[in-house]
């Protein structure tokens, strides 16, 4: 059995999105929280000096890998939601594209369910910081 070149795309994208997914959680596991030095500001608290929805995540990431789940919490409450979301969907698109792979019929089904459930996950994920977001807006 040969693997499905219209499924070439659809594989593409998928090993694009774990390898931005790998590079966050790479991210995470290269930068101690013990010593505070993420090359990445918020750039909401400098410009307004009060934190946004999302501080705390990157330092609060770093403690989830490290298996340091209460601490992290303390960072930023949403911290954990987030970091399942990233990991679930690590699995999902490397399960996927070696199902992209194989798939001779039916790749349309598997590209909508997996936009279906990956839409239903991230609203779920993200949920807290849009409608924060919404809230702020009106």
């Amino acid at each position: 059995m040969r693997p499905n070149r219209a499924a070439r795309p659809y594989l593409i994208l998928n090993l694009i999105l774990a390898g931005v997914i790998l590079l966050i959680m790479g991210y995470s596991l290269f930068y101690s929280p013990e010593e505070d030095e993420y090359p990445v500001p918020c750039i909401h608290e400098k410009l307004t000096g009060e934190p946004c929805p999302s501080c705390g995540l990157s330092h609060a990431f770093s403690l989830i890998v490290r298996g340091r789940v209460d601490e992290a919490l303390e960072w930023n409450s949403q911290s954990l939601r987030v970091f399942i979301f990233f990991a679930l969907q690590l699995v999902m698109r490397s399960g996927l594209a070696v199902t992209a792979m194989w798939v001779k019929r039916n790749l349309r089904v598997v590209a909508v369910t997996d936009a279906v459930i990956s839409g239903v996950m991230t609203l779920a994920a993200f949920w807290p910081f849009i409608r924060m977001l919404w809230i702020s807006l009106f």
